[in-house]
């Protein structure tokens, strides 16, 4: 981050608990409350006007709901906010409707005032925001609907198209091994590979560089690179597409 302060904006039909989130919030020195808006379609035109960095959005809301709202917004190039759903029901549906939309991150209104600071920090950073247990909730779904071509890159080389396997057994290694996936213009490399099957299982990037004994910077990079071959926002999204197309 910036030595700018993250901005938000507050997207809740209940005025009491936008007040309660702007008082959490508001005492931050690094956050700043843009904006806060009663319904999915106010939440677009706030998001259009303010360019927030971060979205706290309601589920179920007059006019629009957050997750049309949230579509909207993710689908508008000019519109670089990360949105955390923010909501009473731990439903599976809104969760697999959230991430469908492009949210970033999924909160219950329940969670402690802790959890609402770190959910917004960890969005501004690009990190996404999910519990381990509901990631892996949420992406036990999206693997039941990854295409059956693809396989996750630790399976055995015939499960991908591997360049280096069209080379002659006795030619030297001039370069990294990339494992190319349909749909992908861009292969991975092994080490890429190897970072999106920890990022699939909820790791954070310290408990990645321990598990492959590389530093969190050298982490950070594998990341950058693999959202950025991806096409994803942040890592939440890089994990959904990377369940849809069987990698992890």
């Amino acid at each position: 981050m910036t030595d700018s302060p993250i901005r938000v904006l507050l997207v809740d039909d209940h005025s009491m608990l936008r007040a309660g989130f702007r008082t959490i919030l508001g005492t931050q020195p690094d956050i700043e409350i843009v904006g806060e808006a009663a319904t999915g379609a106010d939440a677009v035109a706030q998001a259009t006007a303010l360019r927030p960095d971060v979205i706290t959005m309601d589920v179920q809301m007059p006019d629009m709901d957050g997750i049309e709202a949230t579509r909207r917004i993710v689908a508008d190039p000019d519109i670089t906010a990360a949105i955390a759903i923010v909501t009473t029901f731990d439903r599976d549906d809104y969760l697999y409707q959230a991430l469908d939309a492009g949210a970033s991150g999924f909160l219950l209104k329940n969670a402690g005032p802790e959890d609402l600071i770190a959910a917004v920090r960890a969005l501004a950073a690009g990190d996404g925001m999910l519990a381990p247990e509901v990631t892996r909730r949420v992406l036990a779904r999206f693997a039941g609907s990854a295409p059956a071509a693809a396989s996750t890159p630790s399976a055995a080389p015939s499960a991908v198209t591997a360049s280096a396997s069209a080379a002659a057994p006795a030619a030297p290694r001039t370069a990294p091994p990339v494992i190319t996936v349909p749909g992908l213009a861009e292969p991975f490399t092994e080490r890429e590979a190897e970072v999106l099957t920890l990022l699939a299982d909820a790791r954070s990037n310290a408990e990645i560089a321990a598990a492959l004994f590389i530093g969190e910077a050298t982490v950070k990079t594998h990341v950058s690179r693999i959202l950025q071959k991806l096409g994803a926002r942040d890592r939440v999204q890089a994990v959904v597409l990377a369940h849809r197309l069987g990698l992890a």
